[in-house]
């Protein structure tokens, strides 16, 4: 009778415990067979790859800037989830949705959803080309700007362990997604760009050139990254520095400026400019070229003593420089160093006594103690300084569109040539520089993030082995689990 007291319950503790242990192989069973088909679908038996990339939180340069932020920014992420930094990027992105409410983010895998991904190519007509692929999209208010996802990160050819074939990958080692993304926003919230101006007409390099040795086209697209315009100067043929100039660049002039130049660009100094000026060593077989004079005012000493740095060269006149100063160019730049070419001696000029309104001048990199000037090797070795940034507020009761002078002055011109500028943190100098001079310290101390990878190398054969494991090993396990709870109801 059901209400008997003596009869026995439905499940028994015995068949209660029973199946909950069959539960609990049954998921382990999933488990397994998830591994397994992922193992297989992974097609490659030697090595794995896991990268903890994103796990650093956004700087606090990004978040003030991000917390400032006004306007709507959209962020479309038209990529292929197999991409290998796919999750690199996503999380990042979704980082920055975190930090602002501002921020909405769309995903459009183009070999998923080749509808969505046809209807954002009829949108943006860039997105049509064969190689539009791995892109992130930036937009507000009708402004819209892609990033490359190729150029997000930094690489390096590395063999790959291999039994039979010589094979080869690109390895990252440093992820830029950050200042890339940062920069990127900052550009399609506002809506004038910044304009720099390179000074042309004495042998300058040329922002527009694709040669590898003395061209700036990489150089002039990192300023395009912080958006900014690029557009050739004449002085000659012209008033005056444009008022629209945000930054004037004269990058390694080998002729003499004339007077008249000169005047100008030391008219734009006194109203607040902004100058970036690299000295080529070229320059030194035609003499002075006149900006010597112009820069000794604001504190800067150019010399046309080239140094060599026995300690850290290759051999052929380059010197490596580690030792950097406290300033907030070179700060972000403490662990690493710059590679620059046959450089000059540029420093400080020691005024014992120097006027209240001087301009404040900090000498940023040093060779090593053991340097010397060439052709005076006899005179002793020393630190000699090779770049120097100088500064100095707007004159009281002086009106200045520009606000403050701020100068940049480095003594080689060939270190951010297309082919030069990929050396140790060449690149990372420019940005800085650029960001320095531009007063946007909201886009500087964002470095490279390094990106770590956590490697399994095995042989073939240990790879077979791992094989049978994984195929043959851990279904044998739960089947033999299964019999002994088989055997066990049995009994």
């Amino acid at each position: 009778m059901p209400n008997d007291p003596k009869s026995k319950p439905s499940f028994s503790p015995y068949r209660r415990w029973g199946m909950a242990l069959q539960m609990v192989v049954l998921v382990l069973l999933v488990l397994s067979v998830t591994a397994m088909v992922n193992y297989v679908s992974h097609g490659h038996f030697h090595r794995f790859h896991f990268s903890d990339a994103t796990k650093l939180p956004l700087s606090a340069r990004t978040i003030k800037f991000l917390q400032s932020l006004t306007n709507q920014v959209n962020i479309t992420l038209f990529y292929d989830k197999d991409e290998p930094m796919f999750s690199t990027v996503s999380d990042l992105v979704n980082e920055y949705k975190l930090a602002c409410p501002k921020i909405s983010v769309r995903l459009v895998d183009y070999t998923r959803d080749p509808g969505a991904a046809q209807e954002l190519k009829a949108k943006y007509s860039f997105l049509a080309s064969p190689n539009a692929k791995n892109v992130v999209l930036f937009e507000s208010q009708g402004r819209v700007k892609p990033v490359d996802g190729k150029a997000l990160a930094q690489y390096v050819i590395e063999q790959v362990p291999n039994d039979k074939d010589l094979e080869f990958r690109r390895k990252p080692t440093a992820f830029e997604g950050e200042r890339a993304f940062t920069s990127t926003i900052a550009a399609v919230v506002n809506p004038n760009p910044l304009k720099a101006y390179f000074l042309r007409g004495h042998g300058e390099h040329e922002f527009d050139s694709g040669d590898e040795s003395v061209g700036y086209q990489k150089f002039a697209t990192i300023l395009r990254e912080n958006y900014m315009t690029n557009s050739p100067l004449f002085l000659l043929s012209t008033n005056a520095v444009p008022a629209d100039c945000n930054l004037l660049i004269i990058a390694g002039p080998v002729a003499p400026l004339e007077p008249s130049e000169l005047d100008k660009i030391e008219q734009y100094l006194n109203q607040g400019g902004r100058l970036f000026v690299l000295f080529n060593v070229l320059s030194l077989d035609k003499g002075d070229t006149g900006l010597e004079k112009v820069l000794a005012k604001w504190g800067i000493q150019v010399t046309a003593s080239v140094i060599q740095d026995p300690e850290q060269t290759s051999g052929r006149g380059d010197v490596v420089v580690h030792n950097f100063s406290t300033h907030p160019i070179v700060n972000p730049l403490i662990q690493s160093a710059i590679h620059v070419i046959l450089p000059r001696l540029i420093g400080k000029v020691h005024n014992p006594a120097p006027a209240a309104d001087a301009p404040r001048v900090d000498e940023l990199a040093f060779s090593t103690p053991k340097s010397y000037i060439k052709g005076q090797e006899d005179r002793g070795t020393r630190a000699f300084p090779l770049a120097v940034a100088s500064e100095k507020a707007a004159v009281k009761d002086v009106v200045s569109a520009r606000g403050s002078t701020r100068i940049v002055v480095i003594g080689d011109s060939l270190f951010l040539g297309n082919h030069q500028i990929e050396s140790l943190s060449n690149r990372d100098f420019a940005w800085n520089a650029v960001n320095w001079l531009l007063d946007r310290t909201q886009l500087m101390e964002i470095g490279p993030r390094p990106v770590k990878e956590y490697r399994i190398v095995m042989s073939r054969v240990q790879a077979q082995r791992a094989q049978w494991v994984l195929l043959g090993g851990m279904p044998g396990v739960i089947l033999l689990c299964g019999g002994m709870v088989w055997l066990r109801r049995r009994r």
